[in-house]
């Protein structure tokens, strides 16, 4: 029986292993250390307290290895606790959007008691253990010394519960670090400074920067997706061309996938790496210019329009834009769709009303967000744009298709999903353009990310696809130059050359668009 409770407590002791790289050993020494401290205190009454605080530790500890799966499925990376502690208000939204509040909360009780039933688990296994082995502590104590001498030679055994506690704390360090020397560099970069850098070749134009929700390069490299999303692109040429348009295409690489797409954003705007929440947080925190003060040192009027926001938004304030048009701001009358609070077309609508009201030429940032998880429904593209009016015209489609949480019980049917969501917002992107882009205007449509590992298996790209739109030939040719890699005339990107990072963007409009 005590072989049982020991083997029970090895396995426990293994499953920080699944965070970690490399072959799972298969023997823990904290099991038979935890053993021999059994043993060294016989007396049951004084082994409880220890036993308890020892299992509450332990249902500490498997809380983090199920939160780093499940940061690894959805944003590609492992867990960092410097980071994700800034983001537990982030997750919890998403969770009630998408699953309803009822849902998340009794998600969040399960979890609970899976993480209970463990520590139970364990503390049975410890007091068990010290219970067969009473009086006996030679054999834990000398099999401990050896499996510690053993361990150096052989991958078979090993600590995965003190080498993920140690990986936790080296990326604390390594983070905090990297923040400090990325804050140093804000304040010392050459030229950077407090002023803006205006881009005299495209006064007078509107410049609209309009991010689509994961719309990442996987959408033509995996085969799943390949088909549809190729047959909108070759349809969006078509629509283009017939308006008088052209449309030059390429890649960049975000610094994040499948959430926080608010770091891509700031990685355009910023021309720097903005790869983490702490990194983005420090550079708003400095006086380095962007985008938004280049362009408004052009003399454009600067305006976010951001349909996802329903709260106080204190980034937008920090990165100077002059107007920002949250959803309470948009007159939109029409339902919301699960996490998608409106339609990307009632957003293209409604900012090209906004475009004609306006006389000053415009910067504006737009974040399009019906391609956004759970990709479900998908909305037909209403032909008549004039028809869209305050989104009363969405209601037929109120409750329409499963719930998410139906969906998300079929992998397949969610991959399938996402790339109807791709080809809509493309759909509706490209509508916009052909009627209503000209000569005096330049649109950059881009991915924020590559969508989740669910989607893009693992090991993706993180490379997003960037399409250059204008009536005037000669504001999408800047892009042909060579300098950004992989771009090309089309709606199709250089599937075989690897693009650049977001922030080399900022660089890339002075050079070519601040001198005349």
């Amino acid at each position: 029986m005590m072989l049982f409770w020991l083997l029970l407590l090895n396995s426990l002791f293994l499953i920080p292993a699944l965070a970690l790289p490399g072959a799972m050993p298969w023997l823990s020494i904290e099991a038979i250390g935890l053993w021999a401290l059994c043993c060294l205190q016989p007396n049951p009454y004084r082994r409880h307290p220890i036993t308890t605080a020892l299992a509450v530790i332990y249902s500490g500890l498997a809380f983090l290895v199920l939160a780093d799966a499940l940061v690894r499925e959805s944003l590609g990376r492992g867990l960092n606790l410097y980071l994700e502690l800034r983001l537990l208000g982030a997750a919890w939204n998403l969770l009630e959007t998408n699953l309803g509040t009822l849902i998340a909360i009794l998600a969040l009780v399960l979890l609970a008691g899976l993480l209970a039933s463990l520590g139970w688990l364990f503390h049975t296994s410890l007091q068990r253990l010290g219970y067969h082995s009473r009086g006996n502590p030679a054999k834990p104590v000398l099999l401990v010394a050896g499996l510690v001498i053993a361990g150096a030679a052989t991958p078979l055994i090993g600590s995965p519960a003190l080498a993920f506690v140690a990986n936790q704390a080296s990326l604390v360090i390594h983070t905090h670090r990297t923040t400090e020397a990325f804050a140093e560099q804000l304040r010392n970069q050459p030229g950077a400074g407090p002023n803006p850098q205006p881009l005299a070749r495209l006064a007078g134009k509107d410049v609209i920067l309009g991010f689509l929700e994961s719309y990442g390069v996987s959408t033509l490299t995996d085969d799943r997706y390949h088909s549809m999303i190729d047959q909108s692109l070759e349809s969006m040429a078509r629509e283009l061309d017939s308006a008088g348009l052209t449309v030059v295409t390429g890649r960049l690489q975000s610094p994040v996938q499948g959430g926080q797409s608010w770091l891509g954003h700031l990685s355009v705007l910023s021309g720097q790496w903005v790869h983490n929440q702490l990194a983005y947080e420090t550079f708003l925190s400095s006086s380095y210019p962007t985008l938004v003060d280049d362009f408004r040192s052009t003399g454009h009027k600067t305006l976010a329009v951001m349909p996802a926001i329903t709260k106080a938004w204190p980034e937008g304030r920090l990165l100077r834009y002059e107007h920002i048009y949250g959803h309470d701001d948009m007159d939109y009358q029409g339902p919301a769709f699960n996490w998608v609070t409106m339609p990307d077309q009632y957003t293209w609508r409604w900012f090209q009303k906004l475009r004609e009201q306006t006389p000053e030429p415009l910067f504006a940032e737009l974040a399009l967000i019906s391609s956004h998880a759970p990709w479900v429904p998908i909305l037909p593209v209403i032909e008549d744009w004039n028809s869209i009016g305050t989104g009363q015209v969405f209601e037929r489609w109120k409750g329409a298709g499963e719930t998410p949480v139906s969906l998300w019980r079929d992998p397949g049917r969610v991959r399938h999903h996402y790339a109807q969501a791709i080809a809509y917002t493309l759909t509706v992107a490209s509508g916009f353009a052909a009627r209503y882009v000209e000569e005096n205007t330049l649109m950059i449509i881009l991915g924020d990310h590559q969508p989740a590992p669910l989607i893009t298996g693992e090991n993706a790209s993180r490379d997003v696809i960037v399409h250059i739109i204008s009536g005037d030939p000669a504001l999408v040719t800047p892009f042909l130059s060579g300098e950004l890699p992989g771009f090309q005339l089309g709606t199709r990107p250089d599937l075989q050359t690897m693009g650049a990072s977001m922030s080399q963007l900022r660089p890339f409009l002075h050079r070519q668009y601040g001198t005349l």
